[in-house]
């Protein structure tokens, strides 16, 4: 690919990415394909020389997607004319737009990330494509973040393509990663200084090489001032084209001329990139900001003399917006003797304003779900001091917007999202009536009639509670039910709503986090016929999307499948160095924190940064999330330190001689007992590959001398102290600590599970892997848990409980649906050979469901019922 001096600066268009506009992503969604196309005629109308084309979205089929559009674009004269860039993360995606795109195309990206194999591998398959490739400066490290890194990654990659792969070097397009300067964080401050040497190192060392760059990051520090912004991207443009930057994601009209730029703030914008006066320059356009924003930033001051010279008003709602507890009961209090207005009238009057201000601002993204708990605390201990004034006045409110009756499903004992939905919804004046965990259907649909709910809303987190769920949806439509359900939870989506709920029920909404709960709720309150008919709608599409991927996939004959099973290679590994089951009670939690993985902790406070700041501990950078994060993060540790010790961690593992049957694991352990361990195998071609795994290929036949291990582990206590909080109105140290216990236990099945490696079993004594790398899953061997991808049969549970006496030594017990008690427990198997990896099982058909029954003694309805979520059929009402 070459681009010619004469050809200047090559302009990306990105917006036909459904990651970066929400218009082509709802196009996409809506198989609305001539809607997209036309997104694309505009981006070229405007200027784009190159068409980004990215479908990586979990509701979308992105190979298919891929290749759907690319050959639609063919048939435009006004879009193939330009050269499209397939742009994913899953390769598979690549090579469906290599296949269908005429002449010369862009992949991005690849990088060194994965490790150099793996990067070659790639390299040779976009080189058979006759594509070029845009190669992110990332290794086995990560990203490339200071001008040494970046050219030593850049180097090595292109000495790789050039010498190893055969690629052209022309075809090689280097994204040295622009990164945000302006942060206020010294180590940021020659970000931009780094990419534009780095443009220049390439072009003068690596011949042939093309350059680009994504701008818009690199002003994201001042994100919402227009004029700052655009100022820094003309003036770092300029620099890097003027070194060779060759093309790059650019809105060009909204660059302003270098001459048209207030000289001030040109100086300001030299400064910053070249990082001349380190931060002070920051502090400077800081200021500057200000001045054309027309306002200055206000600063909480919360310091008594400060805060009891405001208004009183004001004071209730500053306490209640920004979270501040320390004054609320005096200033409630206050406010209730000096004025005429009934205690619920407070409540309804500032109160409510202020709640209804967090409302706004969390449902407009400026404000994060910590935030809004703290908020809630504040509300709660403001209206605990008046309730004793309204019952004595037996006064009654106004009312409030809906009743929502709230619970986790039958056997079911997972609460926080359920938790955060009912805070969230106080916090809106909707009652919430929480019936907590555990939740029988008759007390739900009873309590529902008794308070005459509005909305009832169901959550779950393991597999099983789906089924209860549709159970509840039926039972609501023999009952002659119109009360609108809610379905949430980590094992809900909005796919498995639309198959397999709404057609039991009409009225059933998905609602995936609680920042879609107001908006659902009024909705739903107000009879929205729009809004309901734009559901119906949505599911319909997603049942006729469904149907169509169930049609198109190929399932293979199981007989077919055993035949081109997975084959193990490597030696079997050595037994371990002690057998039979160990009780680790008291376990010591202060030795599992330093691997407890942060990423799923901010998952659940809905605290997500934006690539590249998505993981720990780079989400603190992130210019959205960040400051709110590190807030969080500061807090969680403080009460961390106390939960090491006032929890109990408590453990039971197993490992036992093994050996593969069939499709099935053997297990003996003590006296010449036996357990089996049903398993599934996969059906559906994965790739290029003719294999179809199951998780007995990784354990050795009989006689081979192989072994497998169960574990279970928990954190006793949790329960108990989040209560205590709840009790006294504290949501967020509630959620703090439950939040906390999960990774907690995460934590302790991996630092047991290194232990296993490294001790107990020894097979692998010599890893020496930090905890990065133990996320990452970069240790041999795997610990697949029952109702994950490769084993989604809960049942698998029973025969860890019976063989380790799960029960009797930890008190960890099991649910009627297989759910763990206490919440924070985990539990799975051990398996040590080198070749085995993780997988997904992918969809089964009925002749794997009948063979599978047989083995296990049920009903063919039994494991359809069991195995709903994996079924690649229909079963048969």
């Amino acid at each position: 690919m070459l681009a010619f001096e004469e050809s200047n600066f090559i302009n990306i268009g990105e917006r036909c990415n459904v990651a970066g506009s929400t218009v082509f992503k709802k196009h996409i969604q809506n198989d609305n394909f001539a809607a997209a196309l036309e997104i694309a005629k505009k981006q070229i109308s405007e200027g784009a020389q190159v068409l980004d084309l990215n479908f990586d979205d979990g509701m979308i089929d992105g190979p298919a997607a891929m290749a759907h559009f690319v050959n639609l674009i063919t048939c435009e004269p006004d879009i193939s004319r330009v050269p499209i860039c397939i742009d994913s993360s899953d390769f598979q995606v690549i090579e469906a737009g290599l296949k269908c795109t005429q002449g010369k195309s862009i992949v991005n990206s690849i990088s060194l990330k994965e490790g150099e194999e793996e990067f070659l591998q790639k390299a040779a398959t976009v080189k058979r494509y006759g594509a070029a490739v845009v190669i992110m400066a990332f290794d086995e490290q990560g990203q490339a973040d200071s001008f040494e890194r970046k050219i030593g990654i850049c180097q090595r990659s292109y000495d790789l393509l050039v010498d190893k792969a055969g690629i052209d070097p022309t075809d090689i397009i280097f994204d040295p990663n622009v990164l945000t300067i302006g942060t206020g964080l010294s180590e940021h401050n020659n970000y931009g200084k780094d990419f534009i040497q780095t443009v220049e190192w390439i072009k003068k060392n690596l011949p042939g090489a093309l350059v680009s760059g994504g701008l818009s990051n690199v002003s994201f520090a001042f994100r919402g001032n227009k004029i700052i912004r655009e100022a820094i991207h003309s003036v770092f443009l300029y620099y890097a084209t003027n070194v060779g930057l060759d093309m790059g994601i650019v809105h060009a009209g909204n660059l302003p001329l270098l001459k048209d730029i207030d000289p001030l703030l040109k100086q300001l914008c030299d400064d910053l990139i070249w990082n001349r006066n380190g931060t002070e320059v920051t502090e400077q356009m800081l200021l500057y900001a200000e001045k054309v924003k027309g306002k200055g930033v206000k600063k909480a001051n919360t310091s008594d003399n400060d805060w009891n010279a405001k208004p009183l008003s004001a004071r209730l709602s500053d306490a209640i917006v920004n979270g501040i507890d320390k004054y609320i009961v005096a200033d409630v209090e206050e406010y209730r003797v000096s004025t005429d207005i009934e205690p619920i009238e407070i409540i309804e009057g500032p109160l409510l304003d202020a709640m209804g201000i967090v409302g706004d601002l969390f449902g407009s993204g400026k404000m994060f779900l910590p935030q809004v708990i703290k908020s809630a605390r504040v509300m709660k201990k403001a209206v605990a001091h008046l309730t004793p004034f309204i019952e004595a006045s037996k006064v009654e409110g106004s009312g409030n917007k809906g009743t929502v009756v709230l619970a986790t499903v039958k056997g079911d004992v997972h609460d926080i999202g359920k938790n955060i939905v009912g805070v969230v919804l106080g916090c809106n004046n909707y009652r919430v009536i929480d019936l907590g965990v555990m939740c029988p259907m008759e007390k739900i649909l009873a309590t529902a009639l008794k308070e005459k709910a509005d909305i009832i809303g169901v959550s779950g987190l393991i597999t099983p509670s789906l089924r209860e769920m549709v159970n509840i949806a039926n039972e609501m439509t023999k009952r002659g039910l119109t009360t609108p359900l809610l379905i949430g939870g980590a094992t809900t989506s909005r796919k498995h709503t639309a198959v397999k709920i709404w057609p039991a029920y009409d009225l059933v909404i998905y609602v995936p986090d609680a920042s879609r709960a107001v908006n659902v709720a009024t909705s739903l309150i107000n009879k929205d016929a729009k809004y309901l008919q734009g559901v119906r709608t949505l599911y319909e599409k997603v049942q006729q999307d469904h149907t169509k991927t169930m049609q198109r996939k190929e399932i293979t004959p199981l007989p077919e499948c055993r035949e081109k099973k997975f084959v193990c290679t490597s030696p079997t590994p050595p037994p371990p160095n002690q057998l039979g089951v160990q009780v680790f009670n008291n376990y010591d939690l202060r030795e599992v924190v330093d691997l407890i993985d942060w990423k799923p902790f901010f998952d659940v406070w809905q605290l997500r940064g934006r690539y590249p700041n998505r993981s720990y501990p780079k989400i603190f950078d992130d210019k959205t999330v960040g400051f709110e994060a590190k807030k969080l993060f500061d807090e969680a540790q403080t009460m961390l330190s106390d939960l090491v010790t006032s929890l109990r961690g408590s453990a039971v593992i197993g490992l036992f001689p093994a050996y593969s049957e069939g499709d099935d694991v053997v297990i003996e352990h003590g006296d010449g007992k036996q357990s089996t361990c049903h398993m599934l195998r996969q059906q559906i071609k994965a790739g290029k590959s003719d294999v179809y795994v199951g998780t007995a290929d990784f354990i050795g036949a009989r006689g081979s001398g192989d072994h497998m291990g169960f574990f279970s582990c928990s954190v006793f206590g949790s329960v108990k102290m989040a209560g205590k909080h709840e009790e006294e109105g504290d949501d967020y140290n509630g959620l703090l600590v439950k939040s906390l216990a999960d990774r907690l236990v995460e934590a302790l099945a991996e630092h047991l599970h290194l232990k296993i490696r490294k001790e107990i079993w020894g097979y692998d004594k010599s890893e020496s892997l930090d905890a990065n790398d133990l996320h990452a899953i970069k240790y041999q061997g795997t610990r697949p848990a029952p109702g994950y991808p490769s084993l989604p049969d809960h049942a698998l549970k029973d025969v860890l409980w019976d063989v380790m006496k799960v029960k009797e030594n930890t008190g960890t017990i099991l649910t009627d649906s297989y759910a763990m008690e206490p919440p924070p427990s985990v539990c799975g198997l051990y398996i040590a050979h080198p070749d085995s990896y993780y997988f997904n099982l992918g969809q089964v058909a009925l002749d794997q469901v009948v063979d599978y029954a047989s083995r296990k003694s049920l009903t063919v309805l039994d494991v359809e019922d069991a195995l709903d979520t994996v079924l690649g059929y229909e079963p048969k009402k």
